[in-house]
């Protein structure tokens, strides 16, 4: 590994550890805001006035400067799946502080992310040589990119005004299908971004360039609408299955995003990249048992296991067959 991709990994490893944490601080934040006033998933935003959701907030915004980081030293590709680290501290810490049950299964399934993240980090392709904003800005307006932005950006528009006021309360990949392919665009801007900031502290000055205040421009109107959904979808349905869901779709689609735009597999060989593509499934495969067991009771039948989940359907917002629910609290405001 070359010394800028160690330098991304360090980083993006402290990342996953901050963001991880800041998932389970922000719903407890969400639900004490959500018990003395309207909750976030119904349109409320009584957590502004949470000290607790800000911790969470805070801790979450250290944890995303450092993933901005890593995106100036290392390649997408390397960055975005290691954020499964996070799916594994945010389950660990559900499991501790929120009372969501870990099975020996999830665990596998930690341990799967863990194995499938190392496979990527040592067949990671080396960062793409750029010398100005400029040339980021290029990549961005070759047709490939715009055809994929053009439909992302359909697609979120679509979600937004069509699906999420009939669907949103009882389907979560409406809000996190919104988060995702947001965050596949606010990614490739928090890279150009980054290039732009690392070159400009080493002497070339970036900031001259308009293309770099068009990608600062992208890049908070994007976080402001992830932060939006995701806190609507963290309030709506359970953590355990909010934080593998949106993984996968926002590492997918960021993933895809980068190799059209920045065209990352051009520079491997067939081997590495099936190597890669290997390890992504294999985190995959890890988020799949954190999702599907993480209700499990050991040494219990499937039966006995299945009445345990319709009694706490309510409380956890799935069925017994770990589909997400709306919550139902005849105690609040509709």
């Amino acid at each position: 590994m070359s010394s800028d991709n160690i330098k991304g990994l360090i980083l993006a490893l402290s990342s996953s550890l901050f963001i991880g944490a800041s998932f389970i601080v922000k719903k407890k934040g969400l639900k004490r805001a959500g018990a003395s006033g309207i909750r976030a998933g119904v349109g409320g935003y009584s957590y502004l006035y949470e000290p607790l959701w800000w911790v969470g907030m805070i801790t979450m915004i250290v944890g995303e400067i450092a993933n901005f980081a890593a995106y100036a030293f290392a390649p997408a590709i390397l960055v975005t799946p290691l954020g499964a680290l996070s799916i594994i501290i945010s389950a660990v810490l559900a499991h501790i502080i929120l009372r969501e049950r870990l099975h020996i299964f999830g665990i596998l399934g930690c341990a799967l992310c863990v194995v499938g993240s190392t496979t990527i980090v040592l067949h990671a392709p080396q960062e793409r040589g750029i010398e100005s904003v400029t040339e980021v800005w290029d990549l961005a307006m070759e047709p490939g990119f715009l055809l994929y932005a053009a439909l992302v950006i359909t697609a979120v528009f679509i979600l937004i005004f069509h699906f999420i006021p009939q669907y949103g309360q009882t389907h979560i990949m409406v809000y996190i299908g919104v988060c995702s392919l947001v965050g596949s665009l606010s990614v490739m801007s928090v890279k150009a971004l980054g290039i732009a900031l690392k070159l400009t502290l080493s002497g070339m000055n970036q900031l001259v360039y308009p293309q770099t205040w068009v990608f600062t421009l992208v890049v908070i109107t994007c976080v402001l609408t992830q932060m939006n959904y995701l806190n609507k979808a963290l309030d709506t349905f359970n953590t355990a299955v909010v934080s593998p869901i949106y993984y996968v779709m926002f590492t997918s689609l960021t993933i895809l995003a980068s190799v059209i735009m920045f065209k990352d597999w051009d520079r491997q060989s067939p081997t590495q990249v099936v190597t890669e593509m290997c390890g992504f499934v294999t985190i995959l495969g890890g988020t799949f048992l954190l999702h599907r067991t993480k209700d499990m009771v050991d040494g219990l039948p499937t039966s006995m296991s299945s009445m345990r989940l319709s009694k706490h359907a309510d409380e956890d917002g799935i069925d017994g067959e770990g589909i997400p629910l709306r919550r139902q609290d005849s105690s609040r405001s509709p």
